[in-house]
């Protein structure tokens, strides 16, 4: 079974970093979409940062564009969210999503979830 396993949360003070792993197993890694979703309490899941794995084509939320990094290492089946200048509007839980539909879309509907981590950023 398809099983995504996320790391690199935590708490951080506003201007910080920090880096989230996603380890994918039971899933064909190559031509899919994987990425990045969050949702803070009260509000509704959004779409962070995706990446196609058949071409390394990646697509981010304004949001986050210029600040965090979407990147993959397919000989560990990982892929990872760099993310730089934490602001405390991006306090949520993180989500990794995969699918083996493409083309890769920036909105909630991936087939395949995370347990999430959550990230807390502090003013």
């Amino acid at each position: 079974q398809v099983q995504l396993v996320e790391s690199g949360g935590g708490s951080v003070q506003a201007g910080g970093s920090l880096r989230l792993s996603c380890a994918a197993s039971g899933y064909t890694y190559s031509s899919n979409c994987m990425g990045w979703f969050r949702q803070a309490p009260g509000k509704e899941r959004e779409g962070v940062a995706v990446i196609y794995t058949g071409g390394g084509s990646t697509y981010y939320d304004d949001s986050v564009k210029g600040r965090f990094t979407i990147s993959q290492d397919n000989a560990k089946n990982t892929v990872y969210l760099q993310m730089n200048s934490l602001k405390p509007e991006d306090t949520a839980m993180y989500y990794c999503a995969a699918d083996h539909r493409v083309p890769c879309v920036l909105v909630p509907v991936y087939n395949y979830w995370g347990q999430g981590t959550q990230v807390t950023v502090s003013s």
